[in-house]
């Protein structure tokens, strides 16, 4: 590849930790991974729910983590390539609209602005982060609704385990936000490579609303591939299996910015 920096963005409920497998996995082919937080996450798990209800977490905004993350990009020493999961795949969209990086990889990503989907589990998973009359108040997601929105295709122990080590409450302004033109892509202009994933068994963002994303840049020149894996959740950069998931990403990005 053109860089050697790897910089991977993390989805809501989550923070950096997120990535713990993947950057020594990384690490060990030769690449910096630069694994920045969202503002106000660089803190223990266990401090960040202790928090719970934390005013100045329900202040923050998608715009507050895009601008974070361009002044992250900004400020290393060598232009890299960007992979986010949910939340943070729909920050990488954005951010290539600015051509900050060479290539990027949106995994199961959230929809950009007038990108929908029909389906009764994008609803189901996504209505209690989703509250307008509760801005105020973050959302700490229980465990069984991490079972059916992040780990459904995980088994029991797993579920528990990443759901203990892993999930931490959110700003309900973040997913409020993604409906408004903070979170608008622009399909059509040009853009570096970029690769949407989906998991076929991803309730909170379908495989169907990934395809829709995907499909939106058909009017583009630029490159823009689709890859769908089987029998995963959205939680697959976490759960048992997660290196196919890192290894197709990271091939991808070596044969696309070059």
């Amino acid at each position: 590849m053109k860089t050697k920096t790897i910089v991977l963005i993390h989805g809501m409920f989550m923070n950096s930790l997120a990535w713990e497998k993947w950057v020594p996995y990384y690490q060990s082919k030769g690449y910096r991974c630069v694994t920045p937080d969202w503002l106000g996450r660089n803190q223990p798990i266990e401090t960040l729910r202790k928090n719970h209800p934390d005013a100045q977490l329900a202040k923050l905004t998608l715009s507050d983590v895009v601008e974070h993350m361009q002044r992250v990009l900004k400020s290393l020493d060598e232009k890299p390539v960007l992979i986010g999961h949910s939340m943070g795949g729909l920050v990488v969209q954005l951010l290539l609209q600015h051509n900050l990086a060479y290539a990027g990889v949106a995994i199961n990503p959230a929809p950009p602005m007038g990108v929908f989907s029909t389906s009764f589990s994008f609803y189901k998973a996504n209505m209690p982060a989703i509250n307008p009359f509760k801005l105020n108040e973050p959302v700490q997601m229980s465990f069984e609704h991490f079972q059916y929105a992040f780990g459904n295709a995980m088994p029991l122990a797993e579920q528990r385990s990443a759901y203990d080590r892993y999930m931490i409450p959110e700003s309900r302004r973040v997913p409020l936000q993604s409906l408004t033109p903070v979170a608008r892509v622009d399909f059509k202009k040009a853009h570096p490579p970029l690769l949407i994933t989906a998991g076929d068994k991803d309730h909170i963002i379908p495989a169907s609303l990934n395809r829709t994303n995907y499909k939106r840049y058909k009017t583009s020149a630029s490159k823009t591939d689709f890859k769908l894996f089987a029998g995963r959740d959205h939680f697959l950069i976490g759960s048992s299996g997660w290196q196919e998931v890192a290894d197709y990403s990271l091939e991808w990005l070596i044969q696309n910015s070059i």
